[in-house]
């Protein structure tokens, strides 16, 4: 391995510019303050970014959008290594594979992969980066039809902690594939991924919007569609608080807000009437409770699908809470409405149950550590913290939600949604876990990505 030059890479100290470039986190309310930092475009500044680190005495993070930085152990005593390989998406159309540098935003690969009738597993948001999504088991809108995004990853070239290049899959090093795939990380730093894509030429996608006042009528029915529904229909209900901020529309920033979105996957060769009526059993009793007062569901095409989140493209702070549903019900839904719907004085933005089930339920036999979530439902929820009070307002809040939906509470997280390593968290089991250390303890035994282990992911 090459001696560390400072012609190699931009080693970064507090103060510099490029420091505040390299450590920028897409949650301004989780900042990170590594004792140095690197933007890497090249292996051989990654290589080099590992050589400073062993000649100060720091370990290594890595990261790149920070779109989990409020999931990350603080760090002092590192060196983050933020990814931003200087490479373009490539499409085997044949293979039906895209080749995904590290750094590479999910708008990216939407844009590379659609000319050619083709998708990814992607997330709802445009910039979340692609690498950290995947190999932390991200849930895309179609999982219920493909199951957990890491299922659908083929290899992966990464810099080890001794700093060679390799190439891991199921015929090379089989192991670590499989640690890599949502085994929390801390082995290295992963420079490219391949992944399976799979046809997805036009999809049904949207939101609908009601007043506050009908979250219980509408979560029930929401509800009574989740268990029967298809496997290409994945949703979320959500109860939002939207401020009057720019790209929101004000019909929505008026007071507490019901919003049922999701995506209809259409299936080749199929009759688009197909995917339309998949909708329509979900939308029309749901309608009939009350008129929308906004509904932008409709047959588009994949790119589309990244802003029926609407997520937000620029950096917030965010503050959150999550966990694994084993059911909703009756008496789930009237708790999750007397503490979070219309008349609660809720201070989060957003407080919203995903479905899962369907394939994201079903292990995959080429899976890695984390194949699939049992649960039927994911709940989370998010305020803004704007000061140190609103933060302690949004606290109590998520506090007493955790406490209301207690009853259905799993124990269990799915890592992507992850907001704070002090909240509770679990994903592997003890078996699961001990056989990652093991693969920990041969690639890197001297702990140089230690910090970089996600929480109750390790027992070493």
């Amino acid at each position: 391995m090459t001696s560390f030059d400072e012609r190699d890479a931009s080693i970064a100290l507090p103060g510099d510019p490029a420091y505040v470039a390299a450590t920028h986190v897409f949650n301004l309310a989780a900042p990170v303050t590594p004792a140095a930092a690197l933007t890497a475009r090249t292996v051989g500044q990654i290589r080099a970014g590992l050589t400073y680190a062993r000649s100060a005495g720091l370990n290594v993070r890595v990261q790149t959008t920070g779109h989990s930085s409020g999931s990350a152990k603080p760090m002092a005593g590192s060196i983050l290594i933020r990814t931003e390989l200087d490479a373009a998406v490539e499409v085997d159309v044949e293979r039906r594979v895209a080749r995904i540098p590290a750094g590479t935003q999910w708008k990216a690969v939407v844009e590379a992969t659609s000319a050619h009738g083709l998708t990814a597993p992607h997330g709802s948001a445009a910039t979340v980066g692609v690498v950290g999504y995947l190999l932390r088991g991200g849930i895309s809108f179609y999982g219920r039809q493909t199951g957990l995004a890491a299922n659908h990853v083929r290899g992966i070239e990464l810099v080890t902690p001794d700093g060679d290049l390799v190439w891991t899959d199921a015929d090379n090093d089989p192991e670590l594939f499989w640690a890599l795939r949502g085994g929390g990380g801390g082995l290295g730093v992963v420079t490219a991924v391949e992944v399976d894509l799979f046809p997805a030429s036009t999809v049904v996608t949207g939101a609908a919007f009601w007043p506050g006042e009908h979250a219980k009528a509408l979560l029930t029915l929401w509800d009574k569609w989740c268990r029967d529904a298809p496997t290409e229909v994945s949703t979320s209900f959500r109860v939002l608080n939207l401020p009057p901020f720019p790209g929101v529309p004000e019909v929505l920033s008026g007071g507490t807000m019901i919003c049922v979105d999701g995506v209809v996957l259409g299936q080749q060769g199929a009759d688009d009437a197909i995917a339309l009526g998949q909708a329509d059993d979900l939308l029309a009793p749901l309608r009939a409770v009350a008129e929308p007062v906004m509904d932008t569901w409709h047959l588009t095409t994949p790119q589309e699908i990244l802003a029926t989140h609407m997520d937000p493209d620029e950096p917030v702070p965010a503050q959150g809470d999550h966990f694994l549903l084993t059911e909703l019900g009756d008496d789930a839904i009237d708790e999750f409405v007397r503490v979070l719907g219309a008349g609660s004085e809720s201070p989060l933005v957003m407080a919203g149950i995903r479905q899962l089930g369907g394939a994201l339920a079903e292990p995959s036999s080429s899976g890695g550590a984390l194949d699939h979530i049992t649960e039927p439902y994911l709940y989370s929820g998010a305020g803004i913290p704007l000061d140190a009070d609103v933060s302690a307002i949004i606290n109590d809040r998520l506090e007493l939600a955790r406490a209301a939906l207690s009853p259905w509470d799993s124990g269990r997280t799915a890592p992507t949604f992850i907001e704070s390593p002090d909240q509770p968290q679990s994903h592997l089991t003890p078996e699961v876990v001990a056989r990652v250390d093991a693969v920990r303890a041969r690639l890197d035994p001297k702990g140089l990505f230690r910090g970089d282990v996600m929480k109750n992911t390790t027992a070493l």
